[in-house]
């Protein structure tokens, strides 16, 4: 409660005395932004970023956070599955923010921020307009407003023409998905679901501000700010010196093992039916099914969400919706209809020009794609030779 009651005297005390007529923190006063390493799950896997603000003369040391959110907020997973997650700017002491850092070991750096004192009032007084409950809440995007983009756009909003980011520092520009996948292991889960739901719109290269949606990158870029030709930062801490641990699993419960399997499994059953001039039906079933429910679900991403880095998806072209309809003609005992026999060639044909797709770079799948398609490629074309075969 004495924590609210100071924010609350420096806020008001600030609006009715103007920025530049008066010193609501004492010379000690400091803004820093702080970094964070990633962590072992996917929503922590990229690091973070965050405001701190800290007088020791009046006690104050807290930190804005702009990547709070609440898993038990009502329709969490149906709004984050829309495009339409709501993000929260929280403000906690800082022993409390940096326990969960000790907890799972990861590292953290502070970047002292050399700003004088109208500018560092002028700040704080826009973080805590920011934090009112009516303004806290914002529409979280992945690449283009989350807790990392939040700093380099506050500081350009109150510091204006006075800060200059300079870009040299960096010596390749990267796409989006190149910078995603610096953070993930290709053989996961999470980053073959990233590269399967995420389409070619971000196979283009990010501008070098674009590239401060990761917090390594936010860190690196203030380190080459300037703000009124003197660098942003004044110095840099290491807070907690922890080393990130690429978290090792099993092969036997990573992605490409059960592709693998899956691709052993439809060339076994397709060389039996091959030999007995027959059809797995409940095989064929299954991979139509599974492919067709993947492609339905691309399919919502890109026409009916306000995910901006969903659009666009090739990986359409080889999860095929209409493999969903397909599947239930292929369960039947008769013969499938006629049209099935040329649809199954479309089919052969969107593979192709996936293929083509890749090799001209309009959009980069996943490595591991090649082990399903290679599975389903085997089965169309099976059914086309067996579909020919009189009965």
């Amino acid at each position: 409660m004495l924590l609210r009651c100071r924010f609350l005297f420096v806020f008001l005390f600030a609006l009715a005395q103007g920025y530049s007529q008066t010193q609501v923190f004492s010379d000690a006063a400091q803004i820093s932004a702080l970094t964070c390493g990633g962590g072992q799950e996917l929503y922590t896997a990229f690091g973070h970023s965050a405001f701190r603000v800290q007088d020791p003369v009046q006690g104050i040391d807290v930190v804005y956070n702009y990547g709070t959110f609440d898993f038990q907020a009502p329709n969490f997973y149906t709004n984050f599955a829309r495009g339409k997650l709501i993000y929260t700017l929280s403000r906690q002491r800082f022993e409390n923010f940096l326990y969960e850092y000790e907890y799972e070991k990861r590292w953290v750096k502070e970047q002292i921020l050399d700003l004088d004192q109208q500018q560092k009032n002028a700040l704080i007084v826009f973080l805590e307009n920011n934090y009112l409950p009516e303004n806290r809440d914002y529409r979280y995007d992945f690449l283009y407003d989350n807790c990392s983009t939040k700093l380099p756009d506050i500081l350009s909003q109150i510091l204006g023409d006075q800060l200059k980011f300079q870009e040299d520092h960096l010596e390749t520009r990267y796409t989006f998905r190149e910078l995603i996948r610096q953070n993930l292991n290709t053989n996961s889960w999470s980053s073959l679901g990233i590269d399967l739901a995420l389409g070619s719109d971000i196979d283009k290269e990010a501008t070098a501000y674009q590239h401060m949606f990761l917090p390594a990158y936010v860190m690196s870029q203030l380190d080459n700010t300037l703000l009124n030709g003197k660098p942003l930062v004044k110095r840099t801490r290491t807070v907690l010196n922890n080393q990130n641990k690429t978290r090792s699993s099993l092969f036997t419960i990573a992605p490409l093992f059960w592709l693998l399997l899956l691709l052993a499994f439809t060339l076994t059953i397709t060389y039996i039916d091959f030999r007995n001039k027959t059809r797995s039906r409940w095989l064929d079933f299954s991979l139509f099914l599974l492919s067709g429910i993947a492609g339905v679900l691309l399919f919502f991403l890109w026409f009916f969400t306000d995910h901006n880095a969903t659009v666009n998806n090739l990986n359409i072209l080889w999860l095929f919706p209409l493999n969903l309809v397909a599947a239930f003609f292929l369960v039947r005992k008769t013969d499938p209809p006629a049209f099935i026999r040329p649809y199954l060639i479309g089919l052969c044909i969107l593979i192709a020009i996936t293929g083509i797709i890749w090799l001209l770079g309009i959009q980069i799948f996943s490595p591991l794609i090649g082990v399903p398609i290679l599975a389903l490629l085997v089965r169309y074309i099976w059914l086309i030779l067996y579909l020919k075969i009189p009965r």
